[in-house]
């Protein structure tokens, strides 16, 4: 094949190669125009995926992080998921979480409002607009939002606590106790409701409901510390000094609570009227001591008294010296001091601070009752007569001061010859 026709044959084939690619290409060009659209939408709606990914992801974070106390990191994420994604209610509820922890109030109702607005129905966003009003002390609008998220949701008990507590806050406690009342059916097994039933009962006086309600919600709740000492509180009001002293021991094992006075109190006062004097004694002993021990008053009036019952005299004296250097206006440093005077056989002393002792309490039964004893014994009848009427006057139920006095009646009887 000649030279020439092969020259022929390559231009005709580049021609037409490129003829092919013009073709192509502009095959192509309208193609690729046509496919844009929807190309740029699915991009578009990936990108939107992705964003939501991330904000779901950086909502877990600041959700763990603000349960793990590290407040102003969980604002750094949550901001950041509220940049990717603005329009999602409980990230607005997280954010106001976080700020009313942090004591940004205003800022928090903001951010709260604007989450019940994007979704109406979000419970939380009515539960935490209600705290942050009960931290400003708008109660009339905390017991608002609390009711509203306990009706957006009806199987939250908490919600329903939240709302009884506000109305007791408000000094509103009939109404609270209807309220619950209502709710028992719903939430039976609930411990929360009986508790704060059993309060209601404590704040109207009746401890002996109170422990029914605490007992309910111990049983529905057996490791609920608070539960177990507001029982043990209703019981020794009702004088079930056994099982409060069975129940208080218990909450004492507890490290947290093993210095707590105030449940050494309670088991000092159980022991003492189970009769179990040597262990109230130590209990006593131990509130005694230390600083804080050495102010402490009542503490000191029942040591005085366990250990004048053990014949301790030497604690009687010094317990009668601390009450009434820590409260001289009080009668029972007095009167401790008189039973010490008469157990060391000073009848005069003892007499004169019985004296001192009604000075500052003029019917204290214990005061009248020991007056009498001892005028009795000096053959001074009817003064004596007439303190122990008046004991019995402040203590109507005291069946040995009736006794006492009409043995005294009969001595004075008598002594005037008319037996």
């Amino acid at each position: 094949m000649g030279e020439n026709t092969l020259k022929s044959r390559f231009v005709r084939n580049a021609a037409m190669a490129m003829l092919g690619a013009c073709v192509m290409t502009a095959t192509g060009c309208n193609a690729f125009r046509g496919h844009g659209k929807y190309t740029q939408e699915h991009i578009n709606k990936s990108r939107e995926r992705l964003d939501q990914m991330k904000a779901a992801t950086q909502f877990d974070m600041a959700m763990q992080t603000y349960r793990a106390g590290d407040l102003e990191k969980a604002q750094r994420l949550i901001d950041a998921t509220l940049a990717m994604s603005p329009t999602v209610a409980r990230a607005h509820v997280l954010r106001g979480r976080i700020l009313i922890e942090r004591g940004m109030i205003e800022e928090a109702l903001i951010s709260l409002k604007r989450g019940e607005a994007l979704d109406p129905t979000n419970a939380d966003a009515s539960y935490f607009q209600a705290i942050a009003y009960e931290r400003v002390l708008k109660r009339e609008d905390a017991l608002s939002y609390f009711m509203k998220s306990a009706e957006l949701d009806p199987t939250n008990p908490q919600h329903v606590v939240a709302a009884a507590e506000m109305m007791i806050d408000l000094g509103r406690t009939q109404e609270a106790e209807a309220y619950l009342t209502r709710q028992t059916e719903r939430f039976e097994h609930n411990a929360g409701v009986r508790q704060t039933l059993g309060h209601l009962a404590m704040m109207r006086d009746d401890p002996k409901t109170a422990s029914i309600m605490f007992n309910e919600a111990r049983l529905l709740a057996p490791d609920d510390s608070a539960i177990l000492e507001d029982l043990t509180r209703a019981q020794l009001a009702i004088g079930s000094f056994g099982e409060a002293e069975m129940n208080v021991s218990r909450l004492l094992r507890d490290p947290q609570n093993a210095s707590r006075r105030d449940l050494l109190h309670v088991r000092a006062r159980c022991l003492t009227e189970l009769n179990r004097m040597v262990e109230a004694r130590d209990v006593l002993v131990q509130l005694t001591s230390g600083l804080e021990g050495a102010a402490d008053t009542e503490a000191w009036v029942g040591l005085g008294n366990v250990a004048f019952v053990l014949k301790d005299l030497n604690r009687v004296r010094t317990a009668s010296a601390r009450v009434i250097a820590l409260a001289p206006d009080r009668p029972d440093g007095y009167m401790l001091k008189a039973l010490w005077h008469r157990r060391m056989g000073d009848a005069d002393r003892a007499l004169l601070e019985v004296e001192r002792t009604l000075q500052r309490s003029p019917s204290h039964a214990s005061a009248l009752t020991l007056k009498g004893i001892m005028l009795a014994d000096r053959g001074q009848y009817e003064d004596a007569r007439i303190a122990l009427g008046a004991a019995l006057r402040a203590d109507p139920a005291n069946s040995d001061v009736a006794v006492l006095l009409g043995s005294v009646e009969q001595a004075e009887m008598a002594s005037a010859g008319e037996l």
